[in-house]
């Protein structure tokens, strides 16, 4: 199947790449400069990581229980599962192309010894850096894939190995590519010490800034194959607690696929243990009146992540000419049913988006919701309402004043 390709960019894509220069949009995935060189070679594809070794232990290393993490000498590695709807390319490298199925394996990532929470470790110019490094950077290691049967399998496998019944799957928004995709799961499930069954999906983002408007259409079409996707994970993984996340535009996959889900499987009802939408590329108004109600029927357990100064959203707003569910610039989203958690000044970069991964206070409260099974209100969160109704309330993280 061909890629979805723009002969000639219409106005919104004009309007768009405006609007994300003036604001310095580089990506939803916060990477930092592009990679002067080629990547180091990847070692020959291997079944498992190797076996724990004992080191020292800094801050941010997971203990070595964790089943989806192996300690080594110079560096880690942490082992992430994926399904994907992009078309192969070769050696199990993904671009930007629709594929004709699904895809499935898993990818280790290297993690650095002295990893700081939240970060995606990469060569940098700045640093006189011009090769990746397994001892420095997040590096993809090797990759493997498998069918279907196989990858619940390995998921099963998995969660037997740690002890666990959980799992958590995660989608990725605009301009990610797939090893992006992969080196932010294996962060998050460093960083939370997750030890479940880590898994992402990868839909076919151009991984590009110009490429708003095919990662839109790309987003939408992907819908359809992650709902079957997470049909056939809640009904075959043989975790009983799955968690989905989604950042950015990946949101409007994951709320789509699961409410028509609901919909279409009554079953379901109850089976995600909870919804996790962080920064959404979502209209506001949409999701308030099509998506939300099918939500909260088949799941009592979500939350939103918001911020008021996330200028991706804000350009994104300038696009669509309709407030998006993430930004509270304009007002906060409460929607009943739905935990809203205002994030606002928690994220020091320049566009404020990926704060559900980089600030250490947004990390800490997502690990006490997943690990720990904690609501807002028993998370140290201040109340906050949205009006004088008491139905209106919403929460938000405290900021430590500045010295």
């Amino acid at each position: 199947m061909t890629t979805c390709r723009v002969k000639s960019a219409p106005r919104s894509v004009f309007v768009l790449l405006t609007a994300l220069l003036v604001l310095g949009l580089a990506a939803c995935a916060t990477r930092p400069m592009p990679t002067p060189v080629a990547a180091a070679s990847a070692p020959a594809p291997m079944a498992m990581p190797p076996p724990p070794v004992e080191m020292p232990v800094p801050t941010a290393v997971p203990e070595s229980s964790n089943p989806s993490v192996a300690h080594g000498k110079e560096f880690d590695q942490v082992r992430v599962f994926f399904a994907t709807d992009r078309k192969e390319t070769e050696g199990l490298e993904f671009g930007g192309e629709r594929g004709h199925e699904i895809t499935y394996g898993s990818v280790f990532v290297s993690i650095p010894r002295g990893h700081q929470v939240g970060a995606i470790e990469r060569p940098s110019l700045l640093l006189l850096q011009f090769s990746e490094d397994a001892a420095k950077h997040m590096v993809i290691l090797r990759r493997s894939s498998t069918d279907r049967d196989g990858f619940s399998k390995d998921i099963r496998a998995a969660l037997q190995r740690g002890g666990s019944d959980a799992s958590f799957v995660f989608v990725h928004g605009y301009n990610v590519a797939f090893d992006d995709a992969a080196r932010r799961t294996a962060q998050i499930t460093y960083d939370l010490d997750f030890r479940g069954a880590p898994v992402f999906y990868s839909w076919p983002s151009q991984a590009s800034l110009e490429g708003y408007t095919v990662d839109e259409a790309n987003v939408e079409w992907s819908t359809l194959n992650l709902k079957n996707f997470l049909l056939d994970y809640a009904q075959n993984s043989g975790a009983k607690d799955i968690y989905l996340i989604a950042h950015s535009m990946g949101n409007r996959a994951l709320t789509r696929a699961v409410s028509a889900l609901f919909t279409e499987h009554p079953e379901l009802k109850g089976r995600f243990k909870e919804i996790i939408l962080t920064a959404p590329d979502v209209d506001a108004d949409v999701f308030k009146r099509e998506i939300a109600p099918k939500l909260v029927a088949g799941c009592d357990k979500i939350t939103l992540y918001v911020s008021d100064g996330d200028k991706a959203l804000l350009a994104s707003k300038k696009v669509h000419g309709s407030p998006r569910l993430g930004d509270s610039a304009a007002g906060i989203s409460v929607v009943p049913g739905i935990e809203t958690v205002d994030a606002s000044g928690l994220d020091t970069s320049f566009l404020e988006h990926s704060y559900f991964a980089e600030s250490s206070p947004v990390l800490k409260d997502i690990r006490r919701l997943v690990l720990e099974g904690l609501r807002a209100a028993q998370r140290g969160l201040t109340e906050k309402h949205a009006s004088a109704s008491a139905a209106e309330r919403y929460w938000k993280f405290e900021l430590k004043p500045t010295p």
